[in-house]
């Protein structure tokens, strides 16, 4: 079977890399000649772990190509996945003109019979919008089926994501593109992965709730953390002892500045505008939306008042991107709480493993240190906002000779308040009682 992967950026080279994998004849198409002429030469755009080594092997095993040329992709291909941007439009919608672009140039290369799979996440409607697309541009009454499978890729993990999923979601209205797609996917039947097979509108239905309810998780905690601030709980304990609820479980009950990235912004938005638009307010998802900024502001507040001011002082940052394993800054609580300590007076001394290249486009007036104790040496505090995994074994005695101050406030709650404590630190966290 041969395929087409039209968006090669993040969901749309995974997935053209795993489906090689699966020894499946994969052309990824581009607009974006730089990022195309960039994967031929073996390089991958962004960081992900293990992608470039996947995209390597498959290209010189001949099953994974790159082109700018769609057309020619397209009519090569017996299935066609869409996997390009689907940003917030400034009502809070999607924004589905790379969607509809990429729908007129399949109509008008549509030469027989296709699967159009849409990975992009999408309002529900969008199946109906692309087929009404390629039916009005298509040359001659050529048939062709209209398919939803969305992604549940997370960063910094997605080939273990795509390679061994919790679930596989097919929506269709017809019985040969179910069956071309359960092909596609027949690996994870010998791993037994469940698949749950749907209409369209369903199928794009589940992404949004998926998110929707695992943002609502994140801002959950984050309310129980700041009430445990008040009360003399432990945020820590009081997320373990929900988790092992199998009706709950421990996923995403982590304590923190708030979450951010690519997908749960952009898509909260999005279903609270799907509510809109037909009538109905989703409060509960506006509530997710205004707890996730005010806990940013909280952050700040929280290192504003450790430091006991932080006008003029220097402060070490470790941690940008949104979380660990990506490069990705998109809607990274860093952004906002860097930019709340700058207002508020403070010079930032920052780190990050993979980030820093993006974080220099939006991030200004920062010194980028070469590791995390760079960033400390000279500043008066230390603060933790995303926890790589580097970070969880710092040698506290050299940071305690390289700040001027013995402050730390982890954001992440990486580290045991008393075991901080003992060593010298006035520390500070989430949710949890720090005595200094």
């Amino acid at each position: 079977m041969h395929i087409c992967v039209v968006g090669v950026g993040y969901v749309g080279l995974v997935t053209g890399a795993c489906f090689a994998e699966f020894d499946v004849s994969v052309t990824c198409v581009d607009k974006d000649e730089a990022r195309i002429e960039l994967l031929q030469q073996g390089e991958v755009p962004f960081y992900e772990p293990g992608l470039a080594e996947l995209v390597s092997k498959n290209v010189k095993a001949g099953r994974l190509s790159f082109t700018t040329d769609a057309g020619s992709a397209i009519r090569q291909a017996l299935v066609v996945f869409i996997a390009v941007g689907t940003p917030s439009a400034p009502d809070g919608g999607a924004d589905l003109k790379y969607i509809r672009e990429v729908a007129v140039t399949i109509g008008q290369n549509l030469d027989g019979y296709k699967v159009i799979v849409t990975k992009s996440t999408v309002p529900v409607g969008t199946g109906q919008m692309i087929s009404q697309i390629i039916e009005e541009q298509r040359k001659s009454d050529v048939a062709f089926d209209v398919v939803s499978n969305p992604e549940f890729l997370r960063e910094g993990a997605a080939i273990e994501d795509f390679m061994r999923p919790n679930r596989v979601v097919i929506g269709a209205e017809s019985d040969q593109a179910i069956a071309i797609l359960k092909d596609l996917f027949s690996p994870l039947y010998l791993i037994e992965t469940p698949f749950v097979v749907t209409d369209v509108q369903t199928s794009e239905m589940i992404k949004y709730a998926s998110n929707a309810f695992l943002a609502t998780k994140v801002s959950f905690i984050n309310e129980m953390a700041n009430i445990c601030e008040q009360v003399g709980a432990d945020v820590h304990q009081v997320a373990k002892g929900m988790g092992l609820d199998r009706r709950i479980g421990p996923k995403f009950l982590h304590a923190g500045p708030g979450f951010g990235g690519s997908c749960f912004p952009k898509d909260i938005k999005a279903i609270d505008k799907i509510g809109h638009d037909h009538g109905y307010s989703f409060e509960i998802v506006k509530a997710v939306m205004r707890v996730n900024n005010r806990q940013r502001k909280l952050m700040v507040e929280k290192i504003n008042k450790a430091l006991g001011g932080v006008k003029g002082k220097n402060l070490a940052i470790l941690g940008l991107t949104f979380k660990p394993n990506t490069d990705d800054m998109r809607e990274a609580p860093s952004i906002a709480i860097i930019r709340g300590l700058q207002r508020q007076g403070a010079k930032i001394r920052a780190f990050d493993p993979a980030g820093m290249k993006e974080a220099r486009k939006m991030l200004k007036s920062i010194y980028y240190a070469k590791d995390a104790y760079d960033a400390a040496n000279g500043a008066h505090g230390l603060v933790i906002i995303t926890e790589w995994n580097q970070f969880r074994n710092l040698n506290w005695n050299r940071m305690a000779e390289l700040l001027k101050e013995p402050v730390v406030v982890d954001l992440r709650n990486i580290y045991e308040p008393k075991k901080m404590q003992a060593l010298g630190f006035h520390y500070t966290c989430v949710g949890r009682q720090t005595s200094v």
